[in-house]
């Protein structure tokens, strides 16, 4: 546990004891460090300067999320692999007690296996009275090896749901390689409403790139757009250098009857109360 402190460095060789559950826990601490080690979870909650570099989680219990982000600030992946049985890395805002929304969040140069849900996941959870923003996020040049999800309430490997009130912005996916994962959707944005876990849909999801993400593989099914109502939209959508299967997805490709909106040449349904999706 490392709670209420700064400036902390936690530095490998080594292995925390795999039967711990959050072999790592960080919260409301600042200026911390961890490096060069392999354990099972590392969330972060209520903390701000948080530097994650090189760490292997592995988990293979129910709720096993590896790298969870909740209401906080500055936290930073560099070179980290997951393997997780739940989700391997989320980004939320309040939530387990941690207040507040999430701004500044980088995962670089990672790797990312997900048994179940997703390898990554962002914007469930917040706080319906006291609304939360996450924005400024940022992910490159990264490998999804696997995803294995059922459950159509709980898709994407790239996974962007605005629920609880929260309003979900400028976030850019760049340099991601997507392989030919068993089941699921390569991309899920929706602003929603999932009863289970929320109290309210969220408000938002604006201005998302996603720059030269790579799909090969063939079982991919349907990937969503969709907004909520005409107050809660998703807005602003690029897709630049979009590849599929080799082939390159653009707005004026030229075996794209003029009928067809672009998404249906990559398999991505484009629903309602959704605003200025672009292919470059």
């Amino acid at each position: 546990m490392v709670s209420n402190v700064s400036d902390v460095k936690i530095l490998g060789r080594g292995l925390i004891d795999v039967s711990v559950k959050e072999g790592i826990r960080i919260e409301n601490s600042k200026n911390i460090e961890v490096e060069g080690i392999t354990l099972t979870q590392i969330p972060v909650g209520s903390s701000d300067s948080v530097f994650i570099t090189n760490v292997k989680s592995i988990s293979y219990y129910g709720w096993g999320d590896g790298m969870n982000v909740f209401a906080s600030n500055n936290v930073h992946y560099d070179r980290v692999f997951c393997r997780n049985s739940d989700d391997c890395h989320t980004v939320y805002a309040t939530r387990k007690g941690f207040v507040g929304g999430c701004r500044n969040i980088t995962m670089r140069n990672s790797v990312l296996w997900a048994d179940v849900a997703h390898p990554i996941q962002i914007g469930t959870h917040g706080n319906t009275q006291i609304p939360d923003i996450i924005e400024q996020l940022y992910y490159s040049n990264i490998d999804i090896l696997d995803h294995k999800e059922m459950q159509i309430d709980y898709q994407g490997c790239l996974s962007l749901n605005a629920g609880d009130s929260n309003f979900i912005r400028d976030v850019v996916f760049e340099d991601i390689r997507i392989e030919n994962f068993r089941q699921g959707q390569l991309i899920n944005l929706r602003v929603f409403y999932n009863s289970k876990y929320c109290t309210s849909p969220g408000r938002g999801i604006e201005n998302v790139l996603f720059k030269n993400l790579t799909y090969t593989g063939t079982n991919a099914e349907f990937s969503i757009i969709a907004g909520y109502d005409e107050q809660r939209k998703v807005k602003n959508i690029t897709f630049e250098n979009l590849i599929i299967n080799g082939k390159h997805i653009t707005d004026d490709m030229p075996e794209k009857p003029a009928w067809y909106k672009t998404g249906d040449m990559a398999r991505i349904f484009i629903g309602e109360h959704v605003q200025n999706v672009s292919f470059k």
